[in-house]
């Protein structure tokens, strides 16, 4: 049984020097379904001097040494993964079926990918053929401070803390305090596999105190953040004065751009898209951009599509959507629908207040809105929730102008029939990732965005290099 109110530094379970606690709430019940301490300065000290001091050692062990200890990590993940996603459901509200697949097993996958690219990865290298003599070394960058999120929790812990170990780097993980449970789990596995002491650290914890100390802390070589615009942008200033390394995985408002030529399924696969995991997905595709002379017909189908999917509490089985992770968030996004009926939106389906039958829990209707523009609120902001915007459009390069005007650049998304128009609007999208017509980016494919939606790319040999650094030598020897 792990003990919720402890902290893993140096390779053990501590008691925090801080007094602070913290209740953890099932989003299903608005119940306390655990307590977890709150760490200070000093606590967040204690486990930097731990990374810092395992530094040299984790950095300097053989490839083929972190290789065989993430392996077994993955083997003790693969074992525990039922763990995994009750804590996952528990603290989140992930439906129990989604967190014990899409959920969990992202952690055991993002490692099993992450130790292939690793083993793939040259440390050690000439310049090119013509300087033999010039070497190029990849470096390990030090002491990594990894501040993850709550709505895919094990996805954002594992594309960090396994990369930065494969790397070479010490961390200290701070796990967003709405959903920490899961990450407990993961620091027991991490101990379970025999990572040595110090390479892997977790304090509990909020922005203001342990992510503040960790960002600006002078034995931290570098960030990687997954969290909100506003959150990334304090890190970056907070990471100035000691010019540390800041990757940043921010929000999003992804476009979807259906064409009049789309497939059949392309409404129905875009409704589900944005509505999955309750639309807490930075990668959601929130403005569906429909081309006019389909536009009737798509909202016809968009609202066919809507009245299908189903809300309700994490431990039920099936291919329905839970709450919302908070009170905090939920007040949110009926704060933002009740800004889109002022501004004239029309509400086709859902709109303020809790489904029927779900008084109790943070859920929320899952809501269409029609006859939107792009300067709305509700479609320049990011909503977080199970909420879709649909705005028509009539020539290609409206519909690229339209995606393209956000300060967002995380996932756009793209829908017809004809492959050249799709590769020729692929390209001009102001994005890191572009989708099209329901195909998934596959495994290893890197994952990130242009403008306010961050910098750096996490997953396959992209993120592993996010934690390397590069050093160039001559006169190297190869005798």
């Amino acid at each position: 049984m792990i003990d919720t109110k402890k902290f893993y530094i140096n390779g053990a379970w501590v008691a925090p020097i801080s007094d602070r606690e913290m209740e953890v709430i099932d989003p299903s019940t608005e119940q306390a379904c655990g307590t977890i301490a709150i760490g200070n300065q000093a606590d967040t000290d204690a486990a930097v001097a731990a990374a810092k001091a395992a530094f040299d050692d984790w950095s300097q062990t053989p490839k083929a040494r972190r290789i065989a200890l993430l392996k077994k990590f993955l083997t003790v993940y693969q074992a525990r993964n039922e763990e995994m996603g009750r804590a996952i459901s528990l603290e989140m509200g992930a439906p129990i079926d989604m967190a014990l697949t899409s959920q969990a097993e992202s952690g055991s996958e993002h490692t099993a990918g992450l130790i292939e690219e690793l083993e793939k990865f040259e440390f050690e290298r000439a310049l090119n053929d013509s300087a033999p003599n010039d070497r190029i070394i990849y470096e390990a960058i030090g002491v990594c401070a990894l501040i993850t999120p709550w709505n895919w929790p094990m996805n954002q812990v594992s594309l960090k803390a396994i990369a930065a170990m494969a790397a070479g780097c010490t961390m200290v993980l701070k796990p967003s305090e709405i959903a920490p449970l899961s990450s407990l789990v993961f620091a027991d596995m991490v101990h379970e596999a025999g990572i040595p002491a110090g390479v892997f650290n977790m304090v509990n914890g909020d922005g203001a105190g342990v992510g503040s100390h960790l960002t600006s802390h002078p034995d931290v070589d570098m960030v990687s953040f997954t969290g909100s615009t506003r959150a990334g942008a304090l890190i970056s200033k907070n990471a100035a004065d000691t010019v540390k390394r800041v990757a940043l995985e921010l929000g999003g408002k992804g476009a979807n751009i259906v064409f009049a030529d789309a497939d059949e399924k392309a409404i129905a696969r875009g409704i589900y898209h944005c509505f999955g995991n309750s639309g807490q997905s930075c990668n959601a595709p929130t403005r569906m951009l429909v081309e006019r002379s389909f536009y009737d017909q798509a909202v016809v189908m968009a609202k066919a599509a809507a009245a299908k999917v189903q809300v309700g509490r994490a431990t039920e089985h099936g291919n329905h959507i839970g709450p919302v992770v908070s009170e905090l968030q939920y007040n949110k996004i009926q704060a933002l629908i009740k800004v889109g009926i002022d501004e004239g939106a029309n509400v086709a389906v859902g709109g303020l207040g809790k489904p029927q039958g779900l008084e109790t829990g943070y859920f929320v209707k899952p809501t269409i809105f029609t006859d939107v523009n792009n300067d709305m609120q509700i479609a320049r902001e990011e909503v977080f929730g199970p909420v879709l915007c649909m705005i028509p459009f009539d020539t290609e390069e409206q519909a690229i102008a339209i995606a393209n005007d956000t300060v967002f650049g995380l996932t756009n998304y793209i829908q017809t029939q004809d492959s050249a128009k799709a590769n020729r609007v692929a390209r001009r999208l102001r994005s890191g990732m572009v989708q099209m017509n329901g195909t998934f980016r596959s495994a290893g494919a890197p994952f990130g965005g242009y403008k306010q939606s961050g910098n750096g790319r996490e997953g396959g040999v992209w993120g592993l290099e996010d934690f390397l650094e590069v050093k160039s030598i001559s006169g190297w020897s190869n005798a």
